[in-house]
């Protein structure tokens, strides 16, 4: 007899936000918000106007689901780390100057099929879908986000790297005259992340381009960012220009600032605290709630055989 377990990450059909909640593109409020203050309108028109918009909402892909609900997209917009346009969470008035079209995503270094190309044509090329992911900053709170896009693994197909790569580096843009952040010349601008090609082919590792049924807001990353829900949310980079694949390790922007804080790989593991604060628990943004954390935020099922060979020591967890 076949026995149905349920994952770490299910919940009952009957638990889930309403997707009708979420996909509502005109629910904007005003006035007082839970985090920090008045919560502004949110910029759905920049959204609207994207050239993609009409393939969203994408179908869901149900075998990605929470045990919680989802955020509201009015927390959401208005809680964000996108220190190109300040140190705030309130970032979307700033974040909205970025000009997302026209906009290509160059594909280089150790691969077959290098390219550049446009974000819209990017898109189309790739079937998007929706999934309901967690997500874990590194500061102790949490999210959980309907994003849409794509498997990582089909930019890996697309670009048929060589065996000589191993990892994958991720690069920003990088324009002072429209994000203030970066003129702040003592950080290591652009934005650069990196992961293995194996974490690249893992079934969880996300390209995104859309949320709460839309293409992206611009301080979500508009019109390309990472979603990898096993990683602290550093890890997760935003409006994404470059993806090159390469044979050393590349040096990430927290690494650079603070490598005896923030490492390669930033696993999530509530045993292994950050040098200034406890990693045991995380509060739920939205609700008030604070709960405990899990090993690699609830998916270790899908994720931990990546490090099986590697030293289980806190450099694989910051």
């Amino acid at each position: 007899m076949l026995i149905k377990t349920r994952k770490s990450w299910d919940i009952r059909e009957a638990e889930a936000t309403p997707e009708h909640l979420f996909l509502n593109r005109r629910a904007v409020l005003a006035g007082a918000g839970a985090i920090g203050g008045a919560l502004a309108l949110l910029p759905f028109a920049a959204a609207a106007e994207d050239p993609s918009a009409g393939l969203y909402p994408a179908p869901r892909n149900e075998a990605y689901k929470l045990d919680r609900a989802v955020t509201p997209e009015k927390v959401n917009a208005n809680y964000n780390n996108f220190y190109e346009f300040g140190m705030s969470k309130h970032v979307a008035d700033e974040a909205a100057a970025l000009k997302t079209r026209p906009w290509s995503v160059k594909i280089d270094g150790l691969c077959n099929a290098p390219q550049e190309i446009a974000i819209d044509d990017l898109i189309k090329r790739m079937q998007i879908e929706e999934r309901l992911y967690r997500h874990r900053c590194v500061e102790a709170w949490s999210m959980s986000i309907p994003w849409t896009g794509f498997p990582m693994s089909k930019i890996v197909a697309l670009a048929d790297p060589k065996p000589e790569a191993k990892y994958l580096r991720f690069e920003t843009f990088k324009d002072p005259k429209v994000a203030p952040g970066q003129r702040q010349v003592w950080y290591p601008w652009p934005y650069v992340e990196g992961v293995t090609v194996e974490e690249a082919k893992n079934d969880l590792a996300f390209m995104v381009t859309g949320a709460y049924g839309k293409p992206l807001l611009n301080q979500f990353g508009a019109p390309l960012r990472l979603a990898l829900p096993w990683k602290y949310g550093f890890k997760s980079i935003k409006s994404i220009v470059r993806i090159s694949f390469v044979a050393e390790k590349p040096v990430s922007y927290w690494e650079k600032l603070q490598s005896s804080e923030y490492g390669f790989w930033a696993n999530v593991n509530p045993q292994v605290p950050h040098p200034r604060w406890s990693q045991a628990t995380e509060e739920v943004i939205g609700t008030g709630d604070r709960v405990p954390t899990q090993l690699y935020n609830g998916y270790a099922e899908q994720v931990a055989g990546l490090y099986k060979n590697l030293p289980q020591d806190r450099a694989l967890f910051f």
